[in-house]
């Protein structure tokens, strides 16, 4: 299944969902050379997440494999990778799908806390998923990359905000195609338990640079969890009724 739309407008124009989007695609191009030689290899030393160095199992000027031919140099303790890691890529299809999932799911949590609050929100539920990583996997050497435990976090706060707000989702069933509105609730809830299970599947098994599944699981629940501590009532209250907000109102509600 992959979500193409919603049927949840937006009050408030997503200048933060944007920015977030735009500074994902920059940082594939300018950072990451777009995937290609030695930009892309130093990006994911430099940039990704390590549990084993930020756990520091991993002692400082150890070499630890990406490949056949490249390695990275385990540096020390690197806390900030934890938040840099969001905003870098392993390909152009691990890029576009997390900034499509992003555009689908992140105007309307966005429009339901205001975009100081959204700024803040993604951070933290970025930074849990992948502590919930780090933490299944605590001597792991492979770099983490990826805004996938950030936009999990917005996934889950869709689900408890919006359930039941239809979903137009692509769905591939051998030769059969076709696009079905569903409930979020459905979409969402079955993305969630395919991380589960193949989170534990994968449990115990040696990471081989594969998709980090209980950072998808971590930053899903951190959402669930922290939505109500973000959301501004008012403007959820909003968008549920259906009623457009006045100026007054976006200026009240829109910024923090």
């Amino acid at each position: 299944m992959f979500p193409l739309r919603d049927e949840n407008p937006t009050e408030l124009t997503p200048f933060i969902t944007l920015l977030f989007i735009g500074a994902n695609v920059l940082a594939w191009f300018t950072v990451q050379g777009m995937g290609q030689g030695e930009p892309f290899l130093a990006s994911l030393c430099r940039f990704g997440s390590i549990p084993g160095e930020i756990t520091g199992s991993i002692p400082a000027g150890t070499r630890v494999p990406l490949g056949p031919s490249a390695a990275c140099t385990v540096g020390g303790l690197r806390w900030e990778t934890v938040l840099t890691s969001m905003f870098m890529h392993g390909s152009w299809m691990h890029l576009i799908g997390n900034m499509w999932f992003m555009w689908v799911f992140g105007n309307n949590i966005e429009d339901s806390m205001g975009h100081g609050r959204f700024v803040v929100f993604y951070l933290l539920t970025g930074a849990l998923a992948s502590a919930a990583h780090i933490v299944t996997d605590p001597g792991g050497a492979v770099p983490t990359v990826g805004a996938s435990g950030a936009i999990s976090g917005v996934m889950g706060a869709y689900l408890l905000l919006y359930p039941r707000v239809r979903v137009h989702t692509l769905f591939f069933f051998f030769i059969f195609i076709r696009v079905i509105p569903i409930p979020a609730w459905v979409m969402l809830g079955y993305w969630f338990l395919i991380q589960l299970w193949l989170g534990a599947g994968s449990l115990g098994q040696a990471q081989g640079g594969g998709v980090a599944f209980w950072a998808h699981v971590g930053g899903f629940v951190a959402g669930v969890l922290l939505i109500r501590v973000f959301d501004r009532q008012g403007l959820v209250d909003a968008k549920r009724a259906g009623r457009q907000l006045s100026r007054e109102e976006v200026r009240e509600l829109g910024w923090f």
